[in-house]
């Protein structure tokens, strides 16, 4: 048990906290975190947190603005105890999608979100697979931004045929991690090239690359409606693949993107649990949930020693 370590955690992820708990063979500390009748947080520090290490478990997915206020006021009342230095670990940043200004007059929400988080108090931020690596640079702190590459590269070689698999990346921007998730499997890539004609006008794929009998796997960092990763499942069939499997981080999978994952082609939705599932595993007999547990202790771990944690980064 490392020493002079307190590990808390919000209502968002309780199932995650337990599982890292474990791992590090610390018990969860003692919070109290509620609503009052019209709503408003109320949080409560039970234990002395003096001159401690503190980590606070919160990834701030759906109800996205309850969970960030949870955090937040935790910070802040960990702060308010005299913690040594608080690390807010984020498996699930919510906001990451708005990181640039794409029209007039519009927020750049994932740099305000960092402020706010930056402002109660937090010293240190470890994340999970940014949308956005460059959000790191949103932050005036340190921030570990980890990836499950490793946990998803695992479960497809020890279940894949790696000799006649081929990654997808979804679209552009995905290339570099399609391309060294590949380089691991010693596979090819293929591309998914969006293209909308209109607006209102459902958008044009087309693949660049042989997938032709070959078992794909479309990588990406989330599936949230599922229609992208749907659409791409279904031209690659049509141009051919043997099969298609999605492999994501992030399974945001709002609204009835269950139902569209279960009537789809996709053989298989592989995802970690960096957001709570719920209900959804049992409503959906095509997801494989993988524990991210083991990387993110590991990571606090190393944090509290002081050590090196970058190769946890590959």
């Amino acid at each position: 048990m490392p020493e002079g370590i307190k590990f808390f955690t919000g209502n968002a992820h309780k199932e995650l906290a337990k599982e890292i708990s474990t791992y590090l063979n610390i018990p969860v500390s003692d919070a109290t975190v509620t609503e009052f009748s019209d709503g408003e947080i109320s949080v409560h520090i039970n234990e002395n947190v003096r001159g401690s290490d503190v980590f606070v478990l919160q990834p701030t997915c759906m109800p996205v603005n309850k969970n960030l206020m949870e955090i937040l006021l935790m910070v802040d009342a960990l702060k308010r105890a005299s913690a040594r230095r608080i690390t807010a670990v984020i498996p699930y940043y919510g906001y990451a999608r708005q990181d640039r200004k794409v029209q007039p007059r519009v927020p750049i929400s994932a740099k305000l979100v960092a402020d706010l988080i930056t402002a109660a108090g937090t010293s240190r931020i470890l994340t999970m697979d940014l949308h956005a690596a460059q959000i790191q640079g949103f932050f005036n702190i340190p921030v570990d931004n980890l990836y499950a590459a490793p946990v998803l590269f695992e479960y497809v070689r020890k279940k894949y045929n790696t000799n006649n698999l081929i990654i997808v990346s979804p679209d552009a921007g995905g290339v570099e991690r399609a391309r060294a998730f590949a380089k691991k499997l010693e596979c090819s890539i293929a591309i998914i090239d969006k293209r909308r004609e209109a607006a209102n006008v459902s958008q044009i794929m087309n693949v660049i690359g042989d997938v032709k009998d070959k078992d794909t796997i479309i990588l990406d960092d989330m599936v949230d409606t599922g229609g992208t990763t749907i659409q791409a499942a279904t031209a690659l069939v049509e141009k051919g693949a043997k099969s298609v499997v999605a492999a994501c981080t992030h399974a945001v999978l709002s609204g009835n993107a269950v139902d569209k994952v279960n009537d789809s082609i996709l053989q298989e939705l592989i995802v970690t649990n960096t957001i709570p599932m719920n209900s959804k595993t049992e409503k959906c007999k095509k997801l494989t949930v993988l524990s991210i547990a083991p990387l993110i202790g590991e990571a606090i771990k190393r944090i509290h020693e002081e050590t090196s944690i970058s190769s946890l980064f590959v």
